[in-house]
């Protein structure tokens, strides 16, 4: 009975793990995106520069999402 409390609780940890550690990312990339295509809009001579720096910022923010959901494995599997 022990044992399958335990699982799940871990099931459900990692699930909270991953939903929340996925709302900042995307948060923070639709704004992101949001506003490199208003200044793209404002200054098209502009836009190779925004659009790199967008999929660059894009990458950094994404990777708070890559660490959520190594936690929530590590919370599944090396836990439970």
């Amino acid at each position: 009975m022990e044992t399958a409390i335990i699982k799940a609780a871990c099931a459900i940890g990692a699930g909270l793990c991953m939903g929340l550690g996925a709302i900042g990312p995307a948060l923070g990339e639709g704004n992101a995106v949001g506003k490199a295509l208003e200044g793209m809009a404002r200054q098209p001579e502009a836009a190779s520069t925004l659009r790199t720096n967008m999929i660059l910022g894009c990458g950094i923010t994404e990777t708070t999402g890559i660490y959520s959901l190594l936690i929530s494995f590590l919370i599944l599997f090396a836990v439970g």
